[in-house]
């Protein structure tokens, strides 16, 4: 039976580079995916574009294409990034670059683009569709319209397996959806489309698509087998033996460091996960609860048995949308009477907010190494403490409002109880807040070419 091998090279921006290259160097795989992008990445890279045409992509792209192509390239690696971000044509002539001065040419660069439907999200309204928030309920986005910097849709796999079979040797997208980076070359290689025939193969791929999308989070990161872990600061990146029939081996770089076994894929199956009967992605829609896991070997877990329903005819669509701003603070307080100082500092700035007149959306005072975490949840213990430290975030309408936060908290320094410490002060901060909703897949004008480097 035919066998893929597919890796994960990244989980977010500012991920870790090394795992990547050690799997391009001995991880005999045949492709990487590398996911860069969160709900609110889009939004910032659209405000960075709006400031320079040229910006808006992943700008992690170019130094690790510097390592990465000169390995890839003669291992014929194909590489699939979403580090095109709100950009993706700037960040494949930043590539370009990065090849012609390393030597690398021929090649091909495919590059995806279309997911951005802020200029014409007013044309799909007038069309009846309605953005709902599907966190809130509100019906539509008359209240945040003027207020909107940007609006992506979670694209699929359509694009990436057209550039796949135009032989490109690296793909760079915009904001297509996590595992889409894995479902596109498992359906090009294996020869899926989206028919009835292919449903729980497709849905396969979404799930195992869905366990490696977040690189060492199944490999022992942020995981509960911290403790047994081995070498985890040496940590592999996962790997993916796909068959043709959907089954899967999880696996890592060989020798690396980090674990693998059913836990931890357990636990990367339910991270983000509302439904497990209905996990919907734009490829296809997976039912982790027929999954079977079973250990294969060291640091090896075999994925059967996987199902699921056609793709859905609604595509999420993340709207970013300004929302005020936020200012922020930190004081440290040392014992003796550690705890008390915070709260004494908490009451002062509550007061001097008053004095000054300054008015919050949102405020919050959290003692750290107390309550941080849990929130209203704990029980603060009136005992002592080392040191305590005072975090205050006043979310405002105003610049001028949230400036106030980092102002007097920088005030305590001088005027708190004695032994007050701070560190360098915060600045202010805009707000970006997300949107979600659905939009219709039919209304989302996806593209592709392919960029020939000679």
């Amino acid at each position: 039976m035919k066998k893929v091998r597919i890796g994960s090279g990244s989980a977010f921006w500012g991920d870790l580079l090394e795992p990547a290259v050690e799997m391009a160097e001995r991880g005999d795989v045949q492709y990487i995916g590398f996911d860069h992008l969160a709900e609110l990445t889009m939004a910032l890279l659209n405000r960075m574009k709006l400031k320079n045409p040229k910006m808006g992509y992943i700008p992690d792209i170019i130094p690790w294409m510097k390592k990465l192509l000169p390995i890839t390239k003669p291992k014929q690696i194909k590489m699939i990034t979403n580090a095109g971000g709100a950009n993706p044509l700037q960040a494949a002539l930043e590539v370009k670059n990065v090849v012609n001065d390393l030597g690398l040419a021929p090649m091909k660069i495919g590059v995806i683009s279309g997911d951005d439907v802020l200029p014409y999200l007013d044309e799909i309204r007038r069309q009846g569709v309605k953005f709902t928030n599907m966190d809130t309920g509100e019906e539509d986005i008359d209240r945040v319209r003027e207020d909107i910097v940007a609006a992506n849709a979670y694209t699929g796999a359509d694009e990436i397996i057209a550039e796949l079979k135009n032989d490109a040797d690296l793909i760079i997208t915009g904001r297509v959806s996590d595992n889409a980076l894995y479902v596109g070359p498992l359906m090009y290689e294996f020869g899926w489309d989206y028919t009835d025939a292919y449903v729980n193969q497709i849905a396969a791929a979404v799930t195992i698509g869905h366990i490696i999308e977040c690189s060492a989070c199944v490999t022992g990161g942020m995981s509960n087998m911290w403790r047994i872990s081995e070498r985890p600061w040496k940590i592999g990146f996962p790997i993916l033996e796909v068959f043709e029939n959907g089954d899967a081996i999880v696996t890592k770089t060989p020798n690396s460091g980090g674990i693998v076994n059913t836990w931890t894929v357990k636990e990367h199956l339910l991270y983000e996960v509302i439904d497990p009967h209905n996990y919907l992605m734009p490829d296809g829609i997976a039912d982790f609860s027929t999954i079977k896991l079973e250990e294969s070997g060291r640091n090896r877990v075999k994925v059967s048995n996987m199902s699921g329903k056609k793709r859905p005819d609604t595509l999420k669509l993340c709207i970013g949308y300004r929302d005020g701003y936020i200012g922020e603070g930190m004081v440290l307080f040392p014992a003796p009477d550690a705890l008390e100082k915070a709260r004494f500092s908490e009451k002062w700035l509550r007061e001097r907010f008053k004095l000054l007149g300054v008015e919050f959306e949102e405020l919050r005072i959290d003692y750290i190494g107390v309550n941080t975490l849990h929130g209203e949840a704990v029980e603060i213990e009136d005992k002592h403490y080392n040191e305590v430290g005072m975090r205050v975030a006043g979310k405002a309408k105003t610049r001028q409002a949230a400036e106030a936060v980092r102002r007097e908290a920088t005030h305590l320094w001088t005027q708190g109880p004695i032994g007050s410490s701070f560190g360098t002060p915060m600045n202010v901060r805009p707000v970006i807040r997300l949107w979600p909703t659905l939009v219709p897949r039919d209304a989302v004008r996806t593209k592709s070419q392919l960029m020939e480097v000679k």
